[in-house]
C-alpha cells in the first residue's frame, strides 16, 4: 500500500470516529463530584444558575437590542439555555443545538445590522449572553468526549463567528465578537482537555494502585507460604540426615548382625538419601536467589542465610530486646514446664512471636506489650497483647499479610491461631496454640 492510501484510510478511520463521537445522542451525564459530599451537586447547580442568567440576558440582546422582538428573543435565549441544561446529560446535541441557535439569531439580526438605526457598538455575531452560554457547552462538552472531538467542535465555533461576517453585504454597524468568543472557546476547551486528562490520569493511577496491592498482597501470601516451605522442610531434611547417618553405623554398634537386619539398615538408608534428594530439590525450587533476596542479617530464618541456624524460643530474649531498643515496652511471661518440642513448632513459636511484636511496633506505637508462654503437655500456647496506642499510627501499606502467614504457620502444624481487639483496653491480642504431636491423618483411627 502505498503512502497515499495510508493516508486516506487513516483520514477514513479519523472521519468515522469523529462522526461517531460527534454525532450521537448517548447520554454521558456529568458526574457529580467525589468530594465534599456536600458540594457534589455544585457543578449542575453552577450550571442551572449560569443558564437562567444567559437565558435573561439573551432576551434582552435579542429581542431589544437586535430589534427581533420580545417573542423571538424568548424563543431563541430559552433554546440557548436549554441546550446549557442538556449538556449536562447529552452534551454532543446540546452543541450542535447552541451552534445552530447562534447561526441563526446571526442570520436573522444581518439585516437589521445594515440599518441607520443599528447601533455601532451592537456585539454581533456572538451576542455576549450566547458567547457565555455556547462557552459553558463547550467546557462540558471537552470533559467527557475525546480530545480529537474537542479539537473539532471548538474549530467549527471558532469559524462561525467569521463565517458569518464574510456574509454581511453594505454597510453594516456592529462591533466584531469573533475575537473575543475565539478566545474564550480556545481557552475553555483546553482547560476541559486537562481537566478530562487529569480524571482519566487519576482513574488509570487508582487502577494501578488497585492491581499493585492485589499484587503485593499475592506476592506476599507466596512469600510467606515458600518461606515457611523452607524453614519446615529444612527441619525435615535435618532429621532425615540424621536417620541415614544412624542407618549407616547401626550396623557396626552390633557385633555380627544378621544379614536381615543389614538388609533392613540399608533399605532405611537409601528411602532416608532418596527423600533427603527430594526435599532438596524442592527447597532448590522454593529458595529465592541471593541476588533478588539478599540476607536479613536481623533474621535468620531468610532463604539467602541458610547457613544460620533457625531460630527457636530460647532467642526469645534477644528478641524482646530488640523491641525495647526500638520503643515498645514488653514484658515476658512464661508459664508451665519446659520441655523438647518438634524444631518445626519452636521456629514457628517465634516467628509468630516475631510477627506480632512487629505489628505492635507499626500500629501501636507507644503501646505496652504482653508476651505469654505457656508450656503443656499437648503443646506449646502462644499470647501476644498491647495496649492501645500512645501516639500517631503512621501508614502501613499491605497491613494484614503478618496475620494471614501466622495464621497458616500455625495451621500447617495442626494449630489454631486468634486474633482480635480488646475492647476493655483499646489494643489487640494475638493467641496460637501449635501442638507438640503431629495432627492425625485424616480418616484415621
Amino acid at each position: 500500500m502505498s503512502d497515499g492510501e495510508d493516508f486516506g484510510a487513516a483520514l477514513r478511520t479519523l472521519a468515522r470516529r469523529l462522526r461517531r463521537d460527534l454525532w450521537t445522542l448517548a447520554p454521558t451525564p456529568l458526574p457529580p463530584l467525589p468530594r465534599p459530599r456536600w458540594l457534589r451537586w455544585a457543578p449542575h447547580l453552577l450550571v442551572f444558575w449560569i443558564a437562567l442568567g444567559a437565558t435573561l440576558s439573551n432576551i434582552d440582546q435579542i429581542g431589544v437590542r437586535y430589534n427581533r422582538g420580545i417573542a423571538f428573543g424568548v424563543l431563541f435565549a430559552l433554546v440557548q439555555g436549554a441546550a446549557m441544561v442538556l449538556a449536562l446529560w447529552r452534551p454532543v446535541p446540546a452543541f450542535w443545538l447552541s451552534l445552530l441557535d447562534m447561526v441563526v439569531v446571526a442570520q436573522l439580526t444581518k439585516p437589521w445590522l445594515a440599518t441607520s438605526a443599528a447601533d455601532p457598538d451592537t456585539p454581533w455575531p456572538w451576542a455576549g449572553p450566547s458567547l457565555v452560554a455556547h462557552a459553558t457547552v463547550l467546557l462540558l462538552l471537552a470533559l467527557r468526549v475525546p480530545t480529537r472531538a474537542v479539537v473539532v467542535a471548538a474549530g467549527l465555533s471558532v469559524a462561525a463567528g467569521p463565517l458569518m461576517q464574510r456574509t454581511v453585504s453594505g454597510v453594516a454597524a456592529y462591533s466584531s465578537t469573533t475575537a473575543s468568543a475565539a478566545t474564550a472557546f480556545v481557552v475553555v476547551a483546553v482547560l476541559g482537555m486537562m481537566v478530562r486528562g487529569l480524571s482519566e490520569t487519576r482513574t488509570r493511577l487508582v487502577a494501578q494502585e488497585e492491581i499493585t496491592a492485589e499484587e503485593r498482597a499475592r506476592r506476599t501470601v507466596l512469600e510467606e507460604r515458600s518461606r515457611i516451605a523452607r524453614e519446615l522442610h529444612d527441619v525435615v531434611a535435618h532429621h532425615m540426615s540424621v536417620i541415614s547417618i544412624q542407618a549407616q553405623v547401626a550396623p557396626h554398634l552390633v557385633k555380627d548382625p544378621p544379614d536381615e537386619l543389614k538388609e533392613n539398615l540399608e533399605g532405611i538408608r537409601r528411602s532416608a538419601l532418596e527423600a533427603l534428594t527430594e526435599l532438596r530439590r524442592v527447597l532448590g525450587v522454593l529458595r529465592a536467589d541471593p541476588a533478588e533476596d539478599p540476607a536479613d542479617e536481623t533474621d535468620p530464618g531468610t532463604a539467602a542465610a541458610p547457613q544460620l541456624p533457625q531460630p527457636t524460643l530460647d532467642r526469645l530474649d534477644t528478641l524482646v530486646a530488640g523491641t525495647r531498643a526500638a520503643g515498645l515496652t514488653v514484658t515476658t511471661l512464661e508459664t508451665g514446664e519446659r520441655r523438647a518440642l518438634p524444631p518445626g513448632v519452636e521456629l514457628s513459636a517465634y516467628r509468630i512471636v516475631q510477627e506480632a511484636l512487629s505489628n505492635a511496633l507499626r500500629h501501636a506505637p507507644g503501646a505496652t506489650v504482653e508476651v505469654g508462654i505457656d508450656h503443656g503437655p499437648d503443646g506449646v500456647r502462644v499470647r501476644v497483647t498491647n495496649t492501645a496506642p500512645q501516639g500517631p499510627v503512621p501508614d502501613s501499606p499491605g497491613a494484614g499479610h503478618g496475620l494471614l502467614g501466622m495464621r497458616e504457620r500455625a495451621a500447617m502444624l495442626g494449630g489454631t491461631l486468634q486474633a482480635g481487639p480488646v475492647p476493655e483496653t483499646g489494643g489487640y491480642e494475638i493467641r496460637a496454640f501449635l501442638p507438640a504431636l503431629p495432627a492425625p491423618p485424616e480418616g484415621g483411627s
